[in-house]
């Protein structure tokens, strides 16, 4: 996976998941309550890869809740992480409070296994909140998994080359993006690529990432790959690469026209744009349905059948938190619009008196009413891809072979299909 997965820690660590955990109990635990130990309700959190951010979190939410002991599991092997924490969860022991991500949240929920987030939110005053980010990360009706924030996958255009040029990015496909992108790109003295600097496979897997639901029916564990509109888009992305349309090629500043990228901070949306273009163009990606795509930055379940649920639930809202949220350690977008919007209201000011630079040293020059548009870009992405990681795997190691010139799209299409299908049926 070269794009669309994102880690969120380094190697610090091993310690062992146990999958008989029954809520951090132990031996001591009385019959009233499991996960009372010492004075303490213990409540236990299995997280995949070790940060500073699940430390300095435990600190202050334990110098916060004294009467809690959280105890964090950790396990660097990611194989044994989905298989250990599965294993528990589907046989009801395990962690109290789990990363979730990768692991199959439909069959858990299906099986009423995850607590409803939902309902202790309720009291809340939800404006406060992204909940056009909570809403999209909704599975049936309910909010199973929270995360701790968000990233934004997002299109940019070079604004100057693209004024002369109507595009409705609401509804453009990608045969028009060919169009689009071969005319502006001859019309020059020199020649200027579409998008460059990844192979044909990564833009595939990404392409499937945004259409996901039209390729694979997950509650069906039905896969569509032999179908005739993957065939057509493998051919359609090989055929741009053949007539250098794009290229896999590292191009010169200024030699390509369009990029995409995962915003992780509202600081972002001035470095990882004016870094790029003088006059960035956010854009709705062809063929992408509904907004902006939302990848979120860890998500966290509470077993609906823990001891220590509304313990745990406390953790999840102090990560909900204004404290929580303004973490420095914390990585994304916050889920507080009072976080993002401080952000940008800071960069902007520096922006204004000169002293923001670009990593190149340079001083971008950002109209103030682009803020104002920034806002309204984080607030209405709502689009979110349920794409499983395995699949998009197996799709960008196969499709090399026909990108590569060494099987035909169908070949590759049926041997994908086959694989797909082995994998949703596990």
């Amino acid at each position: 996976m070269k794009k669309w997965l994102y880690s969120l820690g380094t190697g610090m660590l091993i310690l062992s998941i146990s999958a008989c955990s029954s809520g951090g109990g132990g031996d001591t635990a009385t019959k009233d309550k499991p996960g009372v130990k010492a004075g303490k309700t213990t409540v236990t959190l299995a997280v995949q890869q070790p940060s500073a951010f699940y430390e300095t979190a435990k600190k202050k939410f334990e110098a916060k809740y004294p009467d809690i002991d959280l105890q964090i599991q950790v396990t660097e092997d990611y194989e044994k992480y989905q298989k250990t924490i599965n294993a528990a969860i589907l046989s009801r022991k395990g962690p109290d409070l789990f990363e979730i991500s990768d692991l199959p949240l439909d069959d858990y929920v299906s099986k009423h296994l995850l607590l409803n987030m939902e309902e202790p939110m309720e009291q809340w005053n939800k404006n406060d909140y992204q909940m056009n980010i909570l809403d999209a990360l909704k599975s049936n009706g309910g909010l199973y998994a929270m995360p701790i924030g968000f990233y934004l996958r997002a299109f940019v255009g070079d604004g100057d080359m693209l004024k002369n040029v109507n595009i409705d990015d609401k509804h453009w496909t990608w045969k028009e993006f060919e169009e689009i992108s071969k005319k502006l790109g001859e019309s020059g003295t020199e020649r200027r690529y579409a998008m460059a600097s990844e192979p044909p496979e990564v833009l595939l897997q990404e392409r499937i990432v945004d259409q996901y639901t039209a390729f694979v029916d997950q509650a069906a564990k039905k896969a569509k790959f032999d179908a005739p509109q993957f065939v057509e888009t493998m051919e359609q992305i090989k055929k741009m690469y053949d007539n250098q349309v794009m290229t896999s090629e590292p191009a010169d500043a200024g030699r390509q026209m369009f990029y995409s990228t995962v915003l992780q901070s509202p600081a972002d949306l001035i470095k990882g744009l004016y870094g790029i273009f003088p006059n960035p163009k956010l854009l709705q990606k062809p063929e992408q349905p509904g907004g902006t795509r939302i990848v979120p930055a860890s998500e966290f379940a509470i077993q609906a059948q823990s001891p220590v649920k509304e313990e745990a639930w406390k953790f999840i809202a102090f990560l909900l938190s204004g404290e929580g949220q303004s973490l420095q350690e914390r990585q994304g977008f916050s889920l507080l619009k009072s976080v993002n919007e401080k952000q940008l209201d800071d960069i902007q000011k520096q922006v204004g008196s000169g002293t923001y630079k670009l990593p190149d040293g340079t001083a971008p020059k950002v109209p103030n009413e682009q803020f104002t548009s920034f806002k309204q870009f984080i607030n209405t992405a709502d689009y979110y891809s349920d794409a499983d990681g395995k699949v998009i795997s197996i799709i960008g190691n196969d499709s090399s072979a026909f990108f590569g010139g060494q099987k035909s799209a169908g070949e590759v299409a049926k041997l994908i299909q086959n694989k797909v299908t082995t994998v949703l049926n596990e």
